[in-house]
């Protein structure tokens, strides 16, 4: 607030009501401290919906609400682990394509589910579904 930053206390703002609406929402006080887990679903969730919005905004040539959702993206950002590349992810896909004899792109949601199962949130599922469709 003394900084006079508006993207950072609004960012920071919005992520403190989500916190609190997810620990309301799994039925424990609103107080109660943050799990680590807990904080990156949060601020995955919310970067994903900015990113959203920059699209949309975009798409519906809104200039200036992208400028202020790519801020906001922006602060959030540095605050979640490194996700792998796209080349990381090609072997275990090859691997695991080869694990479960996976031949055809009918059996490619049960490949999908067991690479994102292995990898985790170290993984963006849409790199991954990109990784997986060049394989077929």
């Amino acid at each position: 607030m003394k900084e006079k930053n508006t993207v950072k206390l609004n960012t920071l703002r919005s992520l403190s009501a989500a916190f609190t609406n997810e620990l309301v929402a799994q039925r424990q006080a609103p107080d109660s401290p943050v799990p680590d887990e807990l904080a990156l679903k949060v601020i995955r969730r919310a970067v994903k919906q900015h990113k959203d919005s920059i699209e949309q905004f975009t798409t519906g040539g809104r200039p200036d609400l992208v400028e202020s959702e790519q801020a906001e993206l922006a602060f959030l950002a540095p605050y979640l682990p490194a996700l792998l590349s796209k080349e990381a992810i090609l072997p275990v896909a090859q691997a695991k394509k080869a694990e479960l004899g996976v031949t055809d792109k009918s059996d490619m949601g049960k490949l999908l589910g067991a690479i994102m199962k292995e990898l985790g949130t170290t993984a963006d599922g849409a790199d991954v579904r990109a990784v997986v469709e060049s394989l077929f």
